[in-house]
């Protein structure tokens, strides 16, 4: 019969002290689930140079003996210098690492989706384009936002409108409106990527789409963050985001009231 007598916290105490830096990680390796965060906790330790005691909890009922044995709720526990750090999270946070709290916000979710679109932006100009009009490159980066952003929203239509009708004004008063949001957004993109340079009087099927959410965008952010001084997350990259509503809310906005002009105006001066 298989022994699940877990280590002791004194034993496990005793691993994660000697010469050197050493580490006792406890992290759950069953047949049907391997812990990602039990791999990651092992991962930052030997990036920060920890010699990794890597202790295997390889049934239910080892796992469920070293959390009684431990006073954990959870897997993997790691121990240094003869001190229980705790799990991943808070291996992170021993490290220095920013670890976001449950009311916590963050823009990395807008930096990546803006980082990317900008460089994909950058390929159609370096592949289509003679020189770099930076113009058409920021054409081409505002119409791959605007659809970006609306795939972030359509993955679940559902929460994005929770949030969003936290706060704009139009999708309060009439609610399909904030379930036909992330189509327009995705229609005002697509139909700009496609007539970008084009001269096509389709144009006016696709600018006052974009013109007119933006503008119901805008001033609903202005309204909510600089008028009532409400501090709410934003909906812009889907309804479950820690993105703060602001600045970056209010530029998705002019952004793409300021993509239905231009191109109206590059139209009618064409």
């Amino acid at each position: 019969m298989t022994d699940i007598t877990p280590d002791s916290p004194s034993d496990a105490r005793n691993k994660s002290e000697g010469a050197g830096k050493t580490a006792a990680l406890y992290r759950m390796a069953m047949p049907g689930h391997l812990c990602p965060f039990g791999l990651k906790s092992k991962s930052l330790l030997e990036r920060k140079g920890y010699k990794v005691d890597d202790n295997l909890l390889e049934t239910r009922d080892q796992v469920d003996a070293f959390m009684q044995a431990h006073n954990v709720d959870t897997t993997p526990t790691t121990y240094i210098d003869g001190e229980m750090v705790g799990g991943y999270t808070d291996l992170k946070a021993h490290f220095g690492y920013r670890v976001l709290g449950e009311d916590d916000t963050t823009y990395r979710p807008v930096i990546a989706i803006f980082g990317c679109t900008s460089l994909m932006a950058l390929a159609v100009i370096l592949n289509l384009y003679q020189g770099f009009p930076i113009a058409t490159w920021l054409m081409w980066f505002f119409a791959m936002s605007m659809v970006a952003l609306a795939i972030q929203k359509l993955q679940d239509v559902e929460s994005f409108v929770n949030g969003f009708l936290g706060y704009d004004l139009l999708a309060r008063r009439y609610v399909p409106y904030g379930y036909a949001y992330p189509y327009a957004e995705l229609y005002a993109g697509v139909g700009m990527m496609a007539l970008i340079g084009s001269g096509s009087a389709l144009i006016w099927l696709v600018a006052p789409v974009g013109i007119f959410i933006g503008t119901i965008g805008a001033v609903s952010v202005i309204k909510a963050v600089y008028i009532d001084k409400r501090e709410l997350t934003c909906a812009c990259v889907g309804g479950d985001s820690k993105v703060p509503l602001g600045f970056i809310s209010l530029s998705e906005n002019l952004i793409m009231l300021a993509m239905g002009f231009w191109m109206l105006g590059r139209y009618i001066a064409g």
